[in-house]
């Protein structure tokens, strides 16, 4: 079996930008702070409490823990700024809801690249790309309070660069078809470069997030888990 060593980021979208957005009405302006140009204008000790939010509960970990195996991303602020390009809509960079299919011989073929979120129903993964796009206030990702509210394979193109995939949650209220529909998804999808596994941090692992690895690891698909709500 070949394994890929996972490695475990924290991604946090802004409060008021979560609080702004709802399930029927699609917000058409963006927050301030959604670029990070623009956030960039902050004091550095508000800007780094910002980006990087797990600095400061560092000292608060126990001695007794052996933090030889913690890999925690924390990426400069020019690789930041060089990746907010992706999602900064132009001319040449189109950034827009693409279809949804409930069954693998729905979904579209495409030869570009895709990455793909998964996660357990209501961990946030559309409330995540819904910030992940806040740059592209236009573009509608339906969220939902109701855990199980995405029910289908929602694809995104982000210009010519990637689609990104917003996967049916597993858990409470997943399709009944979810087993068929993720799981051939993730073995037989080619052009899939990359997989986020969004794990609620204020329960942290459970069993199905567990069987979720499991699946990128026999597969041999390079993986990020991305822990949620842990602030």
């Amino acid at each position: 079996m070949f394994h890929i060593k996972p490695r475990i980021i924290v991604l946090k979208a802004i409060p008021k930008l979560q609080k702004s957005i709802s399930t029927t009405q699609t917000c058409q302006s963006n927050h301030k702070l959604s670029s990070f140009l623009e956030a960039a204008k902050m004091p550095e000790k508000k800007l780094r409490k910002l980006v990087f939010p797990f600095e400061d509960l560092e000292r608060h970990l126990s001695s007794k823990v052996n933090t030889s195996n913690f890999q925690l991303f924390q990426p400069r602020y020019e690789d930041i700024k060089m990746a907010e390009m992706f999602f900064t809509p132009s001319k040449k960079q189109k950034i827009d809801y693409f279809t949804s299919a409930v069954r693998m011989d729905h979904a579209p073929l495409i030869t570009q690249s895709e990455v793909c979120f998964i996660g357990r129903s209501n961990v946030g993964k559309s409330t995540l790309i819904k910030a992940l796009f806040s740059l592209v206030p236009e573009t509608e990702v339906r969220v939902s309070k109701t855990p199980g509210h995405t029910k289908k394979m929602n694809f995104f193109t982000v210009g010519k660069a990637f689609t990104l995939v917003d996967m049916p949650g597993y858990g409470y209220k997943a399709p009944k078809d979810f087993v068929d529909m993720v799981e051939t998804y993730l073995e037989t999808r080619h052009n899939l470069k990359r997989t986020f596994l969004l794990v609620d941090g204020s329960v942290g692992l459970q069993h199905a997030d567990r069987i979720a690895i499991d699946m990128c690891e026999e597969f041999g698909l390079p993986y990020v888990v991305s822990y949620r709500k842990t602030i």
